[in-house]
């Protein structure tokens, strides 16, 4: 409901008039505003079971602490999105996010759209790939653009090829904790970065939707192994696009 669908929000937006805090507050409320309600195909749910995280077996969710062994909480979420407006009209949103996965990391890819024709696509059509721009949030902080190059030498051959900023390997000075940041805006009375009322309802509206047809059937949990990506249905949700989850 927050950390997700914020991220969205702010990869989205239109670039705000200034930088102060309603201007950019209202180009996310915008956004969020024109998220499409996605059907219950377009959605999957999951909870962990057991499994190995670095090496090491771990409990599934219901054999947590304080967990009921029958619980029907959700660790996992995977969905297809649209944003409805001019920008973004027919632009999937993949977004997914999960307890006890593979790894811990927040990462933004956007997938350039390919050319109608390609100058390059009879002659490296195996090797063409889209150009996609990585922003790394967490936990090494970055950017990374992911283009085609030729190969040197005879022939036309394409390979992708990674050009990466690291803030960690460019800057000296320590980057400051989430909450150092917060706490000084806060005492600033700077709220660029805090939630403001309207888009937690927008959040919501789209979440409780979500919720709404959840309650009506009852999964089969657990669907997905500790220290995997997550179940085998959010693999199909993209599949059915001919499309996949980025692997790092």
């Amino acid at each position: 409901q927050n950390h997700l669908l914020q991220l969205l929000a702010l990869t989205a937006m239109e670039p705000p008039s200034d930088f102060t805090a309603d201007s950019v507050r209202n180009e996310k409320v915008k956004v969020l505003h024109s998220l499409h309600t996605p059907g219950p195909k377009s959605v999957v749910r999951g909870q962990y079971g057991r499994g190995f995280v670095e090496g090491l077996e771990v409990p599934g969710y219901r054999g947590e602490e304080g967990v009921a062994s029958d619980s029907m909480t959700e660790t996992f979420v995977a969905a297809k999105l649209y944003v409805d407006n001019w920008r973004w009209a027919d632009t999937p949103f993949y977004v997914r996010m999960g307890k006890r996965l593979a790894r811990r990391e927040t990462t933004i890819a956007i997938q350039v759209k390919r050319a109608p024709h390609p100058p390059f696509e009879d002659a490296a059509a195996e090797g063409l790939r889209p150009n996609v721009l990585l922003i790394h949030v967490q936990p090494n902080e970055g950017v990374s653009l992911a283009i085609g190059a030729k190969v040197p030498g005879q022939g036309m051959t394409i390979r992708t090829v990674h050009m990466d900023f690291l803030y960690g390997g460019a800057f000296r000075e320590g980057l400051p904790e989430a909450y150092e940041r917060l706490i000084l805006d806060a005492m600033l009375g700077d709220a660029t970065l805090f939630t403001r009322s309207d888009e937690i309802e927008e959040q919501w509206a789209l979440v409780d939707a979500i919720v709404s047809f959840w309650q009506r059937d009852r999964p089969s949990f657990p669907n997905y192994a500790s220290g995997t990506w997550g179940p085998a249905a959010s693999d199909e949700l993209l599949h059915r696009d001919g499309r996949s989850w980025r692997r790092h």
